[in-house]
């Protein structure tokens, strides 16, 4: 990370770590703590809750949802995540909203895009962006941080680049088209084998699970199903 912020004359101190703890088992993640994590991302709600459960004794542990959430199992995240990276849809921010706001409670939000224009993938069109992002003062406990994208799994850099450029420049388009857009200051966008290129492309936040844990045994359509 911090050679990547080195080649194009950023500080690393810009860019957070989000260690993606996905099928990682409960001793793994404390001897992660042990090395100084302290945040945790996640793609299931199930999962996470069992995780945030069973680590109770770590509370400086901050937990992050980076996967799609259905309507029905809002009430769980909004009790334990201190952040949710995958917001698409009025629906989503409403049910969350409603039970943050039960528990008196706020969340950092990333609005998702879908910047690689693929089926298979959640996420806004970036043509809808803007205009969502105009809706959601409304949700007066969702905290709007940035943006988040998945870019296109392809061994074509400059493909992928794109997906990250886009992202950039739709958040530019927020500051400048949006009252406040200024807050939406984030770019959550690079994993294992693309976050330097994220990073060299603008990122605030990689979102790293392989290159820390090791492989995974399970596909990753089983992480991030299709739509």
């Amino acid at each position: 990370m911090a050679r990547a912020c080195r080649r194009v004359d950023r500080d690393p101190s810009e860019v957070r770590l989000l260690p993606i703890s996905k099928t990682v088992d409960e001793a793994r993640i404390r001897l992660s703590v042990a090395a100084g994590c302290r945040e945790l991302g996640e793609n299931k709600v199930q999962e996470a809750y069992r995780k945030w459960e069973a680590l109770s004794d770590l509370p400086e542990l901050r937990w992050s949802l980076v996967g799609h959430l259905q309507t029905n199992k809002a009430k769980r995240v909004a009790r334990f995540a201190s952040e949710f990276q995958a917001l698409d849809s009025p629906r989503v921010a409403e049910a969350l909203d409603r039970r943050l706001q039960a528990l008196g409670r706020g969340l950092d939000v990333f609005v998702q895009v879908n910047t690689s224009g693929e089926a298979s993938k959640y996420g806004l069109p970036p043509e809808e962006v803007v205009a969502f992002v105009r809706r959601l003062p409304a949700y007066a406990s969702l905290r709007v941080r940035g943006l988040m994208t998945l870019a296109l799994l392809s061994s074509d850099s400059s493909w992928v680049r794109q997906c990250f450029v886009r992202l950039r420049e739709l958040r530019e388009r927020i500051r400048q088209e949006v009252p406040d857009g200024d807050r939406v200051a984030g770019l959550s966008m690079g994993m294992s084998g693309d976050f330097e290129a994220a990073i060299e492309e603008g990122a605030t936040v990689v979102r790293v699970g392989q290159a820390i844990y090791g492989a995974r045994s399970l596909p990753d359509s089983h992480f991030w199903p299709s739509p």
